[in-house]
């Protein structure tokens, strides 16, 4: 079964359009059955309406709203949790990702990719979000090792089980496929057409980019060092401790020459003690990360298993008379 989630945001002029094309798309019987997850994130418009009407003439459709806006990330975990499907497509419910482009993505699937992301590489966008955009997704490649041209796409095509062992909050949406990588999941790229937007406006304003850079460095954080924590702020400790005792060391020689002035005017006795300062917080507060962790922590959390062949006889198990 395939699972349509469609996150939808004062979409209302698009919504129709938007269910005629998916409905044309999944017309031939032979792509098995289908249902479409609208999720109304707190619209103001007349979306809700105009799904309550499809969702009457459709059986198909599901719709799913919020109390007010919860952000993307809300709508698409609510959209997961809903879906019965095997395999979960998501688009944007303003018509700029094309539905005709699912067959393609069922085709690519087939190659043995656990995620496929959709690539617009000729995006009928202003300038001004794309530079900014591309320079962003170079950045999530390097830091990551998970290598896309564009994170960004909202059309993205994921099996069941990425989505159960993947967890999202916040705006980490645009991240699945790199904790997917991150998990051993094996993520592909398909090149999609992006057609130009012609109901609404963009959600998107200059904001987006300082809270996306700041959630590269939360999923950087997750993906290297989330069941080890005090190996980075431990490791940031343990530098700013040298450089402060180097820095009390040069100040401790320089007070044992008289020929020198005192040293309690110097700046730099000021900032070798800032540095011991902290590098004993963020080395405690490395410790204190570790404790939790070790606390938290589940066996699935630290690896991921593809599959499982054989089980244990039931001669292998211990009984009252073999209490092995």
């Amino acid at each position: 079964m395939i699972s349509i989630v469609v996150p939808v945001h004062n979409e209302e002029g698009s919504l129709a359009a938007l269910h005629r094309e998916l409905d044309q798309v999944f017309a031939e019987p032979a792509r098995g059955p289908v249902e479409f997850v609208f999720v109304d994130d707190g619209s103001r418009d007349g979306s809700w309406g105009v799904l309550c009407s499809i969702a009457a003439a459709d059986p198909r459709v599901r719709a799913i709203r919020f109390r007010r806006n919860f952000g993307k990330a809300a709508a698409l975990t609510a959209g997961f949790e809903a879906s019965r499907g095997d395999l979960i497509f998501t688009l944007d419910g303003d018509l700029q990702d094309d539905p005709a482009e699912i067959p393609r993505f069922l085709e690519w699937l087939e190659q043995g990719y656990d995620v496929l992301s959709g690539w617009k590489k000729t995006r009928h966008d202003p300038w001004h979000k794309v530079i900014p955009s591309r320079v962003f997704n170079g950045m999530v490649s390097r830091l990551t090792g998970c290598v896309l041209h564009d994170h960004n796409c909202g059309f993205k095509l994921y099996r069941k089980e990425v989505l159960r062992e993947v967890g999202i909050y916040g705006e980490l949406h645009r991240f699945v496929p790199v904790l997917a990588h991150a998990k051993g999941f094996r993520v592909g790229e398909i090149e999609v057409r992006h057609r130009p937007r012609r109901h609404g406006s963009s959600k998107y304003g200059v904001s987006r980019f300082l809270k996306g850079f700041l959630d590269l460095l939360t999923v950087r954080f997750l993906t290297r060092f989330s069941q080890r924590p005090l190996h980075v702020l431990g490791g940031l400790g343990v530098a700013s401790l040298t450089f402060g005792a180097m820095g009390m060391l040069y100040m401790a020689v320089l007070w044992l020459n008289p020929a020198n002035r005192p040293i309690g005017d110097r700046p730099y006795l000021l900032y070798s003690i800032t540095l011991l300062l902290v590098g004993v917080q963020l080395f405690s507060l490395g410790v204190l990360a570790e404790l939790v962790t070790s606390y938290n922590i589940r066996p699935g959390d630290t690896y991921s298993i593809a599959e499982t062949l054989g089980q244990a006889r039931s001669q292998d198990r211990p009984t009252e008379q073999d209490p092995r």
